[in-house]
């Protein structure tokens, strides 16, 4: 098994949402419980702190990111630090804030709800499209791998707690689901916990696996491939990024683990960068 090496050691509570900008050739993750977004610019690490929960983007130009935040998307300036909204969600339940998210081949934006302490079934997955935000799954305890086929014809989603991966085949035409989820990847008798997923140019899907110190790679039929180890326990989110899309960018946690783990562990929540796994794909823009 492979492995990464830090790519920035700034360390995060609970890092996710990894946004590879094809436009700026910047690396964009969060610190959801810090309520922080951070990018590299060149050597430097630059951050934007929000009063609320902030957890993952979609890029809408490169002066402009769509970030999903407690109440609202959120239209994002990168020059200015403003805020504005652009559709509200989940305003009237303030006990939830949002998770993982992707922006789909059509210009849409997926995102997923979940319950702060990540126990009670009380969250969704959203889409947005076209000034609408629709939703499309519920119950959802803790929502994650929201990514899409290179082709634009299956969407992929979980519930974390289930040990399942969801696949669904997608309207070619604007991109709202056309049939009812199956399931992709069954992985509870491995105990394995699918977190955020990313799928490759060659279909191949990519999936972070909390607890399991890795980014596990299966094909299009849910076969194991290969797996890229990661140094921190709770891998959280991968991206592709890098000038030829061929580096394979990881986000990861300290959140619930013991101060004597943390010792022993100390590249725990930082972000990692693996070189030459595979080549991704440009992440879709975001139509507002």
């Amino acid at each position: 098994m492979s492995g990464a090496e830090v790519f920035d050691a700034t360390p995060c509570a609970l890092g996710e949402g990894p946004l590879w900008h094809p436009g700026l050739g910047q690396l964009f993750w969060f610190d959801i419980l810090a309520g922080r977004l951070f990018t590299r610019d060149g050597e430097a690490t630059r951050h934007w702190d929000f009063e609320g929960t902030v957890s993952a983007a979609g890029w809408v130009d490169d002066k402009t990111l769509l970030l999903a935040s407690d109440s609202a998307l959120l239209r994002f300036d990168l020059g200015t630090g403003a805020s504005e909204v652009v559709a509200p969600l989940e305003p009237d339940i303030p006990g939830n804030r949002p998770n993982d998210g992707r922006a789909d081949p059509w210009g849409g934006f997926w995102i997923g709800t979940m319950d702060r302490d990540g126990t009670a079934p009380t969250g969704a997955i959203y889409r947005y499209y076209r000034g609408e935000v629709r939703r499309l799954y519920a119950p959802i305890t803790i929502p994650n791998a929201i990514c899409f086929s290179p082709d634009g014809g299956h969407g992929f989603f979980s519930d974390t707690l289930s040990g399942q991966v969801q696949r669904v085949r997608l309207d070619p035409a604007n991109g709202w689901p056309a049939a009812e989820p199956e399931v992709f990847l069954d992985l509870r008798a491995e105990r394995l916990n699918p977190d955020g997923a990313v799928m490759d140019a060659g279909g191949v899907f990519w999936n972070a696996q909390w607890g399991a110190s890795r980014v596990a790679a299966y094909d299009a039929d849910g076969r194991f491939l290969r797996a890229v180890a990661v140094p921190a326990r709770q891998s959280s989110c991968p991206a592709f990024g890098g000038p030829d899309l061929t580096t394979l960018f990881v986000t990861s946690a300290r959140q619930g683990l013991s101060p004597e783990v943390l010792e022993a562990g100390p590249l725990n929540g930082q972000t990692f960068a693996a070189e030459g796994v595979a080549r991704g794909h440009a992440e879709h823009r975001v139509i507002l």
